[in-house]
Formats: structure tokens, sequence, C-alpha cells
């Protein structure tokens, strides 16, 4: 199997670490989406990573739908059974994936404008829906076990992403969230390498 990714993406670190969590065998290409790839492109029509190509040549995505494959495929499941508690790390999952979106919104604002027409308002309207739900975490952030899940592993991706792209700009009156970073890169040092890098 394979997934094409970027090393700074956080939905790309989220499934790869998953996968590697789960003990699938899974070769890590690293894919340049501005370029257009063919094997990106005949694999995933909208040209996004993370894109999972199984043995069989089956193209999944987006990352929730690969965390789906993976948690279905290997030797452990990255999502409880219980039905509430398996409700909680999706939910989690699609907390810490939509403070991506915002961020990656302001990402593309600033990257791909010409500095004299990037919209402000928008970028503030990202960074308020983000900060919102960066104090929601602090209040709300799962507990680290031995038995980490998919809302472990998209909050991980995400506090990654933080911390390569807004460092210096989300930590104030958020000590919980850098304490719970740490306690996961501690726990989890080989999980923790696949977080997002420049």
């Amino acid at each position: 199997m394979k997934i094409l990714y970027s090393p700074a993406s956080p939905y790309s670190a989220k499934v790869r670490i998953a996968a590697k969590f789960a003990g699938l065998d899974v070769e890590a290409v690293l894919t340049d989406t501005n370029a257009a790839p063919a094997e990106l492109i005949t694999n995933n029509p909208l040209g996004k990573i993370p894109t999972l190509i199984t043995d069989e040549g089956q193209a999944i995505f987006d990352s929730r739908a690969i965390m789906q494959f993976v948690d279905r495929s290997g030797g452990k499941r990255i999502y409880p059974r219980n039905a509430a508690k398996r409700t909680e790390a999706e939910v989690m999952e699609a907390l810490c994936d939509g403070i991506c979106d915002c961020l990656l919104a302001i990402m593309y604002e600033r990257r791909f404008r010409p500095a004299e027409i990037v919209h402000q308002e928008w970028i503030d309207k990202q960074w308020t829906k983000a900060t919102r739900a960066l104090d929601y975490l602090e209040a709300n952030l799962p507990r680290i076990t031995k038995a980490p899940n998919g809302g472990h592993f998209a909050a991980a991706a995400m506090i990654g992403y933080l911390n390569l792209r807004f460092a210096g700009q989300w930590e104030r009156g958020r000590p919980k969230i850098k304490r719970w970073s740490a306690k996961f890169a501690a726990s989890f040092p080989e999980l923790d390498a696949m977080l997002p890098k420049a």
C-alpha cells in the first residue's frame, strides 16, 4: 500500500500515524500537489493529499475515509468498539480537522494572493474559529492512554501543524494543550516523529 502525502500536511500526518499504529505496511510517497503528478491525479481526481492506494489498486481519499479504512484493515483498531466512545473519538477528530481547515485557509490566503489583495477579514474570521475551537479543546482534551484512537491522532497532527506554521501565536492561555502534546510525544515517540514538518 501507498500513502501519497506532504510532510507539512496535518491530514497526511494523521493517517500516517494511524497506519503505523495499526501495523499496516504502507509506503509513504512524497507528493507535490502543485505539480499534479500522474499517480495522484489518476487515483484522486481532486488532486489532494493524502490519498491511500491499496495493494489491489483501489484509491481511498479523504483523510477520514482513509482513517476508517485503516480501522477496518489494521491489526489494531484505531476507534473504540463502544459506540459512545467511538462517537467521542470521531467528534474529536472532526474538531481537530476543522481547526486545520481554518489554519490552511489562512495559509492559502497569505501564500497565493498578492499582498495588496489579501483579505484580512477572511483571515481574522478563520483565526477566530480556530482559537475558539482551541479554547474548547483546552477544556476537553482526550486522556492519553496506551490505546490511542483517531481523535488522539488528529489532535497530535493538528498541534504539530500549529507548531509548524503558527508557533508563538496560539500557546498563550492553553497550557493543557502544550502539556498534552509533550505527553503524546513521550508516550509515542515513533508516532510523534511523523508530525507535520517543513
